[in-house]
Order: structure tokens, then C-alpha cells, then sequence
């Protein structure tokens, strides 16, 4: 058994948690923002992601797909 093993002491006071948004923690909003610049970052990788197995699926490339080539 380890020193950091030991229960925590119940007369201990609780560790007190603040309630405000940090920097990091914008909540969102409409516009030019931080979130949602994110947010349609997330929605550009899955969207290339589903580009990529759609074409390891079809064998074709997506210019193909969509018939220009």
C-alpha cells in the first residue's frame, strides 16, 4: 500500500469549483466565432472522410462520381 492510497479525510473541506466559462469554453453563439469556426472544421474532416471511403468504395474518384470525368 502507497501513501497516495489512503481515503480521503471526510472532515476535509470540499474543493470549491467555479462556475464561470473559461476562455476555452464559449458557449455558442452565431456569427464569425471561435465555435463555430471549429465546428465547421469537425463537419470539413468527417465530410473528407466520407469523400475517401466513398471512393475506396466505388473504386472511382469523385470527379468521376459526379460525372465530369
Amino acid at each position: 500500500m502507497t501513501a497516495d492510497s489512503t481515503p480521503p479525510d471526510p472532515q476535509a473541506p470540499e474543493p470549491q469549483v467555479s462556475q464561470t466559462a473559461t476562455p476555452t469554453e464559449q458557449p455558442p453563439s452565431f456569427g464569425w466565432n471561435a465555435y463555430a469556426e471549429r465546428l465547421n472544421g469537425r463537419f470539413a474532416m468527417i465530410g473528407f472522410l466520407a469523400l475517401l471511403t466513398l471512393e475506396a468504395i466505388t473504386h472511382q474518384t469523385f470527379f468521376t462520381w459526379i460525372g465530369l470525368f
